[in-house]
């Protein structure tokens, strides 16, 4: 009985005392990076429908439905689970694979200003606004990540966190972020005017 008691006096101090902070702040940077999957995952099953909806109006469009798919073919086949938020070559891989696939994905939406017909269909008008909506879900998710594993990760570095990171929790490792890519900083330029003798919708001549 007594040592009953002295175990819960323990558990209770230790828990005033800041023990517990560094694996409650792990585990829910853990739930936020799940929500951060389950939203690329989304956009992932939104994709193939939507090429198979681009392709039947413009099966010319050849390349860029290839490097969509390609794209997305890319990021699902990766394993990351939980633990590449610690490993920065994991986590760099996903975010690269991810980012591919919005690229891949921008430039299969532009297609669209080309074909009157496609930007009409109703089935692609609906994919199209379920994929505005995972992109939306997708930066929702990944600031949630951003904040609570930056709060994780000064908890690892500050007083009293920084007692029980070189204590009790020495394997616990800082969390990586996501940041921006550079093509991200700079509007895309898109243009749709034809030179002579060129096809519709390529890129204008380079001026001298």
């Amino acid at each position: 009985m007594a040592a009953f008691a002295l175990i819960a006096v323990a558990a209770t101090s230790l828990s005033g005392c800041g023990a517990n902070t560094i694996p409650t702040k792990e585990e829910t940077a853990k739930q936020k990076w799940a929500d951060v999957q389950t939203a690329y995952q989304r956009r992932a099953d939104l994709i193939p429908n939507l090429v198979a909806t681009v392709k039947g109006y413009a099966a010319q469009e050849k390349s860029v439905l290839v490097e969509v798919t390609e794209a997305r073919a890319k990021a699902t086949s990766m394993t990351v689970d939980a633990s590449a938020i610690n490993d920065p070559a994991k986590f760099k891989q996903f975010q690269a694979a991810q980012g591919g696939v919005s690229s891949a994905l921008g430039r299969l939406l532009v297609v669209q200003e080309k074909y009157p017909e496609l930007k009409s269909d109703q089935n692609f008008l609906a994919l199209q606004s379920q994929l505005e909506g995972t992109e939306n879900r997708i930066a929702i998710s990944r600031r949630d990540y951003n904040e609570a594993a930056a709060s994780y990760n000064l908890e690892l570095h500050t007083f009293p966190g920084v007692l029980w990171a070189s204590t009790i929790y020495k394997s616990e490792k800082p969390m990586e972020l996501f940041s921006a890519t550079a093509a991200a900083q700079t509007a895309p330029t898109v243009s749709f005017d034809a030179a002579p003798g060129a096809a519709p919708g390529s890129a204008p001549p380079a001026k001298p």
